[in-house]
């Protein structure tokens, strides 16, 4: 299989798929959603860190002349502009099946959370696009790790991107069909960064480091704080559980493949 069906497929996998997934979910009864959904953003939790400090960072410092600190202050920088996106409403996604929407409307009239969350969400999927893409121009087995990751996030993001849409007015059609056209944004990234693999190439490692400080960002900043929300012990010790077992997939899935 050509590197670009690669980065296509697994563009799919990380952004197409994951919607199908989170449309399903949502035929599951609330109740059991209202079960689940915390096991999975502790899961993603674990696949992200453990895919940007296992996989994406290893990678990315590793290459020739590649200076320690230049990767490191990449990184540092890519989570202080995540943090700007997020203040701009860009970034932060919903992860529960009930999502506050600001701003009263209108009987009728749809809230501009939803298109603000379908914006948001298209250039979220967009960057992931290019951060799966330059991480199979890297290694095909660090592309296939990175999608893996991007998928486990977006899973329970998008589920909570459905209830945005829906409590904003659209059907579950609509919000169905926009989210997969958001979603497709993924595959436009991708390409993108094939189509720019010439004068990517010098850049791999920091577009790397982006991409490891877009994964760090989302599961200290978006994920970790719904987990806090849940204070008994018993959640504790679950909450862990899943998070190393993120960690562990994305270990094995690593290893595994090269």
């Amino acid at each position: 299989m050509s590197l670009l069906a690669w980065i296509v497929v697994f563009s799919l996998v990380g952004g197409v798929l994951s919607v199908l997934a989170a449309a399903l979910f949502l035929a599951f009864s609330e109740r059991l959603r209202t079960r689940a959904l915390p096991h999975l953003v502790s899961f993603a939790t674990g696949a992200l860190l453990g895919a940007a400090f296992l996989a994406l960072l290893p990678h990315a410092v590793a290459a020739p002349g590649v200076e320690v600190h230049q990767v490191l202050g990449t990184v540092l920088a890519g989570v202080l502009v995540f943090f700007v996106l997020e203040r701009l409403v860009l970034w932060r996604h919903c992860h529960q099946d009930a999502c506050e929407v600001h701003g009263a409307e209108e009987p009728g009239r749809r809230p501009s959370a939803g298109t603000l969350v379908l914006f948001g969400d298209g250039l979220h999927n967009f960057l992931d696009g290019i951060l799966i893409g330059a991480a199979f121009l890297t290694d095909v087995h660090l592309g296939v790790v990175t999608a893996l990751a991007v998928a486990a996030h977006e899973i329970p993001q998008e589920v909570g991107d459905f209830a945005v849409l829906l409590h904003s007015g659209y059907s579950r059609a609509e919000a169905l069909w926009f989210n997969v056209l958001s979603s497709l944004t993924t595959v436009v990234g991708g390409v993108l960064a094939w189509m720019a693999f010439g004068w990517l190439q010098a850049a791999l490692p920091y577009v790397l480091a982006v991409a490891a400080a877009s994964f760090i960002y989302v599961a200290v900043a978006d994920l970790i704080p719904d987990l806090h929300k849940r204070v008994d012990r018993r959640a504790l010790v679950e909450q862990l559980a899943l998070i190393i077992a993120g960690v562990v997939v994305i270990y094995f899935a690593h290893g595994t493949l090269h």
